[in-house]
């Protein structure tokens, strides 16, 4: 796998076949994910047999597929049998708590990866082909899938955030969570801290999925939803911290200064609003993870980027906000910028 600029290095044919075949890597982790194939490695003995059973599929499919997995280094393969790398025992089988796999279901939505396909007539435009804004066509159903089906990979974030938007504070307050999605931003505050009152604001049927993971996480007592729009709703004033993450990205810097403006009116003074975003480098190529989250947002938004750090720091001082600073997540791609009322 390459990474970064190739212009110095030596000549490679083998990254235009590479580029050109990555679609294959996507399909096929995507199909061993709905073949529960990881779940069959794991439980043993490993041979294409056993796992053509429980996998009910075909011998010659699944040592293809197995084969291929090895290849890229998600599967070990010993005296033709097939075993967890430490990687995929983590984070692809089912068993382990720390499983991603269901994540699959929204990076991987047909609707989303379809639209690669005209890349060059997005690229001519400037933005999305899908309908309306895209991604943030309203009561758009694919926040659905996201917030019953990105928890996993959002959870390392979520103590990070708490910790920070709590600065220490066991007292009460009120806290919004814009976008809140599967909630377990907003929910981890109200974890942290007993007396803190959380209101989640989305699409109602995205909502209920927080809810949810309210009452799973016992402080549903404490969770109040707020359907409707961030750019419509009355946020019903005042709050002691406002949640804002990966929201964004997916609008212009004038829709993003004027959320933020919006955002700060409802804070009392001194209140935080504390966003969480990919954040490339100010030359926008490095790290590759948040740099390379820029080409998802022209392909599904209007007007979205990766914004840099002077960027969205630029953007809380337009709407009046103090005393920003960036709080990069170990081992991840996000970061959290804070800024004060």
């Amino acid at each position: 796998m390459h990474s970064g600029n190739d212009a110095e290095g030596p000549v490679n044919p083998g990254l235009v076949f590479e580029m050109l075949n990555a679609y294959q890597r996507t399909a096929a982790l995507k199909a061993a994910i709905d073949l529960d194939l990881f779940r069959a490695v794991g439980e043993g003995p490993g041979d294409v047999a056993s796992i053509a059973s429980r996998c009910s599929a075909s011998e010659r499919g699944i040592r293809i597929l197995c084969d291929f997995l090895t290849i890229n280094g998600v599967l070990v393969k010993e005296d033709g049998r097939y075993r967890h790398s430490p990687t995929s025992a983590a984070f692809l089988d089912p068993r382990s708590p720390s499983c991603l796999a269901s994540i699959a279901q929204f990076l991987a939505n047909p609707e989303m990866r379809g639209a690669y396909d005209n890349l060059a007539e997005i690229v001519r435009t400037g933005r999305t082909i899908l309908p309306g804004d895209g991604s943030v066509e309203p009561e758009n159903p694919l926040w659905v899938q996201f917030a019953e089906s990105m928890a996993p990979m959002m959870a390392p974030m979520v103590g990070p955030l708490g910790a920070i938007v709590l600065e220490g504070n066991a007292g009460p307050m009120r806290v919004l969570d814009i976008a809140a999605g599967h909630g377990l931003f907003g929910i981890e505050v109200a974890k942290q801290n007993p007396q803190a009152h959380v209101t989640g604001l989305d699409w109602a049927p995205v909502l209920r999925v927080a809810l949810d993971n309210a009452r799973k996480a016992g402080v549903h007592d404490r969770y109040t939803m707020l359907p409707g729009s961030a750019f419509e709703v009355d946020f019903n004033g005042p709050y002691d911290a406002v949640l804002l993450t990966n929201f964004l990205h997916h609008f212009d810097k004038p829709t993003c200064v004027g959320l933020l403006h919006k955002i700060k009116a409802a804070l009392r003074p001194g209140g935080q609003c504390a966003t969480l975003e990919f954040v490339p480098n100010e030359d926008r190529v490095s790290p590759p993870t948040p740099a390379a989250f820029a080409l998802t947002m022209l392909t599904s938004t209007a007007a979205g980027d990766a914004y840099t750090l002077s960027e969205l720091t630029g953007m809380y001082d337009e709407a009046g906000f103090k005393g920003m600073r960036a709080h990069p997540i170990p081992m991840s791609p996000h970061t959290i910028v804070t800024g004060h009322a």
